[in-house]
């Protein structure tokens, strides 16, 4: 079954961490999902579960290149070099 929230995006990226996942777009969009505890999925103080890929609001105006997902942690990489 596709995914609702990707139905209008192309998925060029993906990364999974312990307990969370990242996919990134090929506008440059990052979405996130999976436990939300210590910040991992980038919704700022929103520490909930997401249950289904929620874009990450806090990428507005810049265009990511690169996603890794780690243990308990996420890493971005934007077009001009910023982590």
């Amino acid at each position: 079954k596709k995914v609702e929230a990707f139905a209008e995006q192309r998925v060029v990226a993906a990364s999974a961490g312990e307990h969370h996942s990242l996919a990134l777009t090929a506008d440059g969009a990052v979405f996130t999902w999976g436990k939300g505890e210590d910040g991992c999925l980038g919704h700022g103080e929103d520490l909930s579960n997401q249950l289904l890929p929620k874009k990450v609001e806090a990428f507005a105006g810049q265009r990511v290149v690169a996603v890794s997902a780690g243990g308990a942690h996420s890493l971005s990489l934007t077009a001009d070099g910023a982590v």
